[in-house]
């Protein structure tokens, strides 16, 4: 069976908390929008901790390194031989200030011929019901979960902003 680990980013506003989801880069998901976004997310390593893998797609997929305490949610199956172990956690970023990865894809499919594109295209905050109607379905049962720990005040208290990867500084003042 493989495991993925996700980080759901979630912060507090004046009109009430969000979280940041991503919407997937590349042809496919151009002109995708509702049900089309995710939680940074991403196999883990052998060798590597759920939480560590975790940190790692989300600093490889927004260019910001998560700081602070992250906790563990249920494990979400994705199909019978998939789970997604996440976390999450309160942080606060500027999503125009965001740089994703690349992947190297085939496209069109068995053409041979390869580009490369953003993992990520953009991301973006959301409050709870805009995220319930913009996230993938299979990922939907994670997020009801970020949103009860929220509610219920599991999360620990919110930390600094997270640093830039690029460049180790605050994103934002």
């Amino acid at each position: 069976m493989k495991h993925s680990a996700a980080l759901v980013l979630m912060r507090r506003t004046s009109s009430g908390p969000e979280c940041l989801l991503g919407h997937p880069g590349g042809p496919f998901w151009r002109r995708r929008d509702d049900g089309a976004w995710t939680v940074p997310k991403g196999l883990i390593r052998p060798g590597e901790s759920p939480l560590a893998a975790a940190f790692r797609e989300f600093r490889e997929e927004t260019g910001f390194e998560p700081v602070g305490r992250a906790l563990p949610l249920p494990p979400t199956p994705v199909d019978p031989n998939k789970t997604i172990l996440p976390f999450a956690m309160y942080g606060d970023l500027d999503p125009a200030a965001a740089v994703s990865n690349l992947l190297h894809i085939e496209w069109p499919r068995s053409t041979g011929r390869f580009w490369r594109f953003p993992e990520l295209d953009r991301v973006a905050w959301f409050s709870p019901a805009d995220a319930d109607r913009k996230i993938i379905s299979h990922q939907k049962p994670l997020l009801a979960a970020a949103w009860r720990a929220e509610r219920r005040a599991l999360l620990f208290p919110p930390e600094a902003r997270l640093k830039s990867a690029a460049t180790d500084q605050p994103d934002c003042p």
